[in-house]
């Protein structure tokens, strides 16, 4: 799915795969992550939810869904250095992670 450039609220899916060992720390920086992004205007001010979830290896992930204000938001937290004294640690904490947007689905 190519990102779109609609003007309202963008629904992202990120997961955040865990170094082992790692999980309290990687947990410690999302939990940070959308009050920042909200504090500075780039999130709505719908809560992030956040899941745990541990596949069938025992690699715990973390799961985050929350909206981007706009398309641009994005774009504009890869500027701020808020936003990055999160997104720069991060990286020595994961063995990878995925970024999504997402939309919903009519089931009708």
């Amino acid at each position: 799915m190519q990102p779109t450039n609609k003007p309202g609220p963008v629904d992202m899916l990120v997961t955040y795969r865990a170094k082992q060992g790692r999980e309290d720390e990687l947990l410690a920086l999302v939990k940070k992550h959308w009050p920042e992004l909200e504090r500075l205007g780039l999130a709505t001010d719908r809560p992030a939810q956040v899941w745990r979830g541990t596949d069938r290896k025992g690699v715990t992930s973390f799961i985050e869904m929350f909206q981007w204000k706009d398309s641009k938001s994005s774009d504009i937290a890869h500027q701020t250095p808020e936003v990055m004294a999160i997104w720069e640690p991060m990286g020595n904490l994961m063995d990878g992670m995925d970024i999504t947007q997402i939309e919903s689905v009519d089931l009708g």
